[in-house]
């Protein structure tokens, strides 16, 4: 196995790009391609979520896209709120009478939905024709983690289109300029790597109220690592230790007040700390594979090649590339068995693994070469 020396992908960036100004919206509406007569309607029908059979006639590309963004609303008086625009197209189906897209809130379940039809007279004349529509009205929330369905109304079993979507938070320049919730005081911290403790001071709240705080992986949504700390209102310290066990770079504190609907801060003390994803890779020669269980979502791509060298170019062998995925769905499973390795290419001199991260902007690849391999069963070391 290959423990502890297995860094594939060193020096790589965990940020990304943000400050971009974000588009505003006057008012929410539903807009639908010219020539179309539409209406819409905001509260969900409850028999779309049920499916009808699908006719042969009609075709699962029938659902041709699903795009999503943040745009921000602003009043007159300058207070800000974030909606999600929603833009989705389909092709007419003379079985078909409009669109449904819907927003799922993942953390409390809350689900919103907003629907299209398309006149019976428009639908005859534009049968065949692409019909573009554009969702401006979805409400939101600082951070919020959502989950997003695009279905034909009626829905067909099988026509469907899903994406997970998360919104922005207080670390965009746009958000934390205009929303209210985001003026609020940010906690401060400071490691003890020593002690394998963050120590957090806690801002005062608003209202005299406590103040949470606590340890989460940060996937798709921020995953609990122990049970959060209270800093009271009227305590005499507003400092907690929470303890870790390893330094991810996807290993978060989030804190928040105890008032209704409070924006959660996030910081990521080790979010330059990318060593550590790659500790869990091993080699198994009987398997002729490596496997990954990744900490913290990635996505990379793995090779082999043959040096002649130390420090000489690492010429890629045909056929050996591999993609990598970490757990960044909501589904995956936590292991990866990510490229076949065959023994006798793998734990021979001068080859070596390849490999560098995808899901960055930059990513220079890094080599794992000289692999020790067990003996096999019956040969002498």
């Amino acid at each position: 196995m290959l423990a502890g020396r297995a860094v594939l992908f060193l020096s790589l960036t965990w940020t990304t790009y943000r400050g971009l100004a974000m588009p505003r919206v006057a008012e929410c509406g539903v807009s639908c391609s010219p020539g179309f007569a539409c209406r819409s309607r905001v509260n969900r029908n409850i028999f779309n979520s049920f499916c009808r059979h699908t006719p042969r006639s009609l075709s699962p590309s029938v659902l041709e896209a699903l795009m999503l963004s943040t745009a921000m609303k602003c009043a007159p008086r300058n207070d800000c709120s974030l909606v999600l625009r929603v833009q989705a197209s389909l092709t007419l189906h003379e079985g078909l009478r409009g669109l449904e897209a819907c927003s799922m809130n993942v953390d409390t379940q809350e689900t919103r939905c907003q629907s299209v039809r398309v006149s019976r007279a428009s639908r005859r004349l534009q049968v065949g024709r692409q019909l573009q529509v554009h969702f401006d009205c979805f409400e939101v929330g600082v951070a919020q983690s959502l989950y997003v369905t695009l279905r034909t109304v009626p829905h067909f079993c099988g026509i469907q289109l899903d994406r997970q979507y998360r919104v922005e938070d207080c670390g965009d320049q746009d958000v934390g300029r205009n929303l209210p919730g985001c003026s609020a005081k940010k906690f401060s911290y400071w490691v003890d790597r020593d002690r394998k403790v963050v120590r957090v001071q806690a801002p005062e709240a608003p209202g005299d109220s406590d103040y949470y705080v606590r340890l989460c992986l940060k996937w798709f949504t921020c995953e609990d690592v122990g049970a959060p700390a209270r800093v009271t209102a009227n305590g005499l310290s507003r400092t907690v230790s929470l303890p870790y066990s390893r330094e991810l770079p996807c290993l978060c504190l989030e804190g928040w007040s105890a008032t209704p609907d409070a924006v959660r801060m996030q910081a990521c003390p080790f979010e330059d700390d990318t060593e550590a994803l790659w500790d869990a890779v091993h080699y198994h020669p009987g398997a002729q594979a490596l496997s990954w269980e990744p900490a913290c979502p990635v996505s990379g791509h793995v090779s082999l090649c043959w040096r002649p060298g130390p420090g000489a170019l690492c010429h890629q062998l045909e056929h050996s590339g591999r993609a990598a995925h970490g757990r960044g769905d909501f589904m995956a499973g936590p292991a990866v068995a990510f490229v076949d390795v065959p023994r006798d290419e793998a734990c021979v001199p001068n080859t070596c693994i390849q490999g560098r991260r995808t899901d960055m902007l930059f990513s220079a690849p890094q080599q794992l070469c000289d692999l020790r391999c067990p003996a096999r069963q019956g040969t002498a070391d």
